[in-house]
């Protein structure tokens, strides 16, 4: 099978570890197990303790039942049995893909965002149809643009919400919009919302699963809830049929999540308020500075993000995105990552989700470099 090489993650799996300013994170800053425990209010020595003494077999086959609560409370509709836990979000977007789409069916799909969601049907030799986002638009869809994409024989229609590597959110209107699109042909609609609830205000989107019988959800740990080193997600649907195809596609490359990470995402969503609150102060309070910071530099603009930890940077000078990127990283230790890894150019994108101190410390060695153009 030919895929498409997945730029992001070439471009982090080369370039990551020699950052001294790492504002390519896309994760809200991580926490440890000391800082998941106390969180918790859990005693440290007894919770180990617990840990230490579980037999260090197979998990449960479909995910450990106090995950899946924690999972269900997320949304409004959805219980346990409507979930099944994968290897990352990653692994859940792959599950649903490789379970769903067929050769020469018809999948529609934003852009940017993940590549994922477009190369692997692409790969399975589906007809994929983008739909390109704008900033002249923020970002968002033009809704009489995709319904002219989408046709009787649209499988999936394939959503981020919000987005990478924008930071545009949908509302529930444009949601019920596409909706429409999608009933009407009778498609699944799979919304990857890795960074739901990471809002700039106490606003936000609903998942697709409240909103839609056909609606696929994917999600993980990692970039809301900083807890990246367990590569836990998940997929939270209502359609018994996309359910039960992932689950039978799913014994050929999953068996099941690590049982000790489980564990640990149990206790983290059984605190989920504490820790959102935690994420979305972090993400507000440096959203702040970012947007300050780009309204002193003349060669920087931006559409202002809505949600997530993501944005794109657009510059006015005449370089691509990839020799930016490249001197940036090689010659002053700054990590972005480049725009035509989105398929857009003049860009960078740039993850603020970091520590303050790290985002500040990132964007003054940037405005040193700007100051050189």
């Amino acid at each position: 099978m030919k895929i498409e090489p997945f730029k992001v993650e070439l471009w982090m799996n080369e370039h990551e570890d020699k950052a001294i300013y790492n504002t390519g994170e896309t994760c809200v800053d991580s926490i440890s197990m000391d800082e998941l425990f106390e969180i918790a209010e859990l005693d440290k020595t007894e919770t180990l303790s617990e840990l230490a003494q579980k037999r260090l077999t197979y998990g449960h086959i479909f995910g450990n039942p106090r995950f899946k609560k924690g999972i269900a409370s997320l949304y409004q509709t959805i219980n346990e049995e409507e979930i099944t836990t994968t290897h990352g979000a990653i692994g859940a977007n792959h599950l649903v893909l490789y379970s769903l789409v067929e050769p020469e069916d018809e999948v529609v799909a934003v852009l940017p965002t993940y590549q994922q969601l477009y190369s692997i049907p692409a790969s399975f030799q589906a007809t994929v149809k983008e739909h390109i986002l704008s900033p002249e638009n923020n970002f968002l869809p033009d809704v009489a643009e995709l319904r002219k994409l989408v046709t009787s024989k649209t499988k999936l229609i394939i959503i981020n919400n919000p987005n990478n590597p924008s930071g545009s959110l949908m509302d529930q209107k444009m949601l019920e919009e596409i909706i429409d699109i999608a009933e009407k042909a009778g498609a699944y609609i799979l919304s990857d919302e890795t960074y739901r609830g990471l809002t700039q205000d106490e606003t936000d989107s609903p998942s697709i699963v409240d909103l839609y019988d056909k609606g696929i959800s994917v999600s993980s740990m990692s970039k809301v809830w900083s807890l990246a080193g367990l590569r836990l997600g998940w997929i939270a649907t209502k359609d018994k049929t996309a359910l039960e195809q992932c689950l039978l596609h799913r014994d050929h490359n999953t068996i099941s999540c690590g049982m000790l990470d489980e564990e640990l995402a149990a206790i983290a969503l059984a605190n989920k308020d504490k820790l959102l609150a935690r994420s979305q102060r972090i993400v507000r309070e440096n959203l702040k500075i970012l947007d300050e910071w780009v309204a002193k530099e003349p060669h920087i603009s931006y559409v202002k993000p809505q949600a997530g930890t993501v944005t794109l940077l657009y510059y006015d000078f005449d370089r691509s995105s990839r020799e930016l990127c490249l001197d940036l990283i090689n010659n002053h230790g700054l990590l972005f990552t480049p725009g035509d890894c989105f398929g857009f150019e003049s860009c960078v994108r740039i993850g603020y989700g970091c520590s303050t101190e790290e985002l500040i410390a990132g964007l003054n060695k940037f405005s040193e470099y700007l100051a050189t153009i």
